[in-house]
């Protein structure tokens, strides 16, 4: 079976890389800057013109625009890079009878509330992020390919920028830090999104009747002050150097930051769905955490 991997060089995609091997040959292409073989998500033509020479079984589309402040200075890339690319893999994937694999976000809601998200939920993104999203998601629903959409949230992995790379880094020179603590959600290891996209494509390929959109996101909960101070004092229990004393992370409401953005306060995500369709455990978050903050201290000399 041949898989086509959009955006392997990213943090999910790397894992990727690892966790679909065993299910056939994987032609792994990156974006136009990479030096690996390159899909270029700014001309969706060019990139259906690449499904095709590949003529995969499977496509998975870990590409995505995610910087979410600048998207609101330019939300036609966002657009083309969310939603018109997609769009084409989708078509793309109809005209072949491939599945395609799409990863979506808890910025597609509003943030209201204090409950999960089912994906019954009715999306209203704040945001050009989130809204370029759910037309990716919309499009790819509408063009009747075989699909599964899988929305997660708060992403990291030992490698590229996320927010325990960012707090490690801010708490090795600072003494005090701001977090907000009225954000709620899920942190999520790229390399449990990547065993479960496995697993579920296996299973899918069976079931055609398993297309859909699903949550896949870690169990549990935590505020983003919570996931920073759960982070710090883990670094610092492995004997990373660190300036930041144990109540150096101060609590503070969204308020106080003025971003382009605005971000979901209730970013929980029900996977109830994903968990009872592939047979799945989901993790508790502190667990992926943790494993990331072992895998960078034994990779970094000047962690102690």
């Amino acid at each position: 079976m041949k898989i086509l991997l959009l955006g392997a060089d990213g943090q999910v995609g790397w894992e990727l890389q690892r966790s679909l091997a065993p299910m056939g040959e994987v032609v792994a292409l990156d974006g136009p800057r990479s030096r690996s073989p390159r899909a270029d998500f700014t001309r969706p033509e060019a990139l259906a013109a690449t499904v095709r020479a590949v003529a995969p079984a499977v496509i998975v589309n870990a590409a995505a625009h995610t910087a979410v402040d600048r998207a609101e200075s330019e939300p036609e890339l966002a657009r083309t890079v969310n939603a018109t690319a997609p769009a084409v893999l989708a078509r793309e994937a109809a005209t072949l009878g491939a599945w395609l694999v799409h990863y979506s976000t808890d910025y597609v809601f509003d943030g209201s509330g204090q409950f999960p998200w089912d994906e019954s939920a009715q999306p209203r993104p704040l945001n050009v992020h989130g809204r370029t999203k759910l037309e990716g998601e919309q499009a790819i629903r509408a063009s009747g390919c075989m699909h599964l959409i899988l929305r997660t949230s708060w992403v990291y992995a030992a490698r590229g920028d996320n927010f325990v790379r960012t707090m490690l880094r801010l708490a090795a020179t600072r003494r005090r830090l701001e977090v907000v603590d009225d954000q709620i959600g899920a942190p999520t290891g790229a390399e449990l999104l990547a065993d479960v996209t496995t697993h579920a494509i296996r299973h899918a390929r069976c079931d055609p009747a398993l297309s859909g959109t699903y949550h896949a996101a870690a169990s549990g909960e935590s505020s983003r002050h919570g996931y920073a101070r759960h982070v710090i004092e883990f670094a610092r229990a492995l004997g990373h150097t660190l300036q930041m004393p144990p109540d150096g992370i101060a609590a503070v409401s969204s308020s106080r930051f003025a971003t382009p953005a605005r971000r979901p306060l209730n970013s929980r995500l029900d996977t109830r769905k994903l968990r009872q369709s592939f047979g799945l455990h989901l993790p508790r978050w502190q667990a992926g955490v943790e494993r990331m903050l072992q895998e960078v201290t034994q990779a970094s000399p000047n962690s102690r």
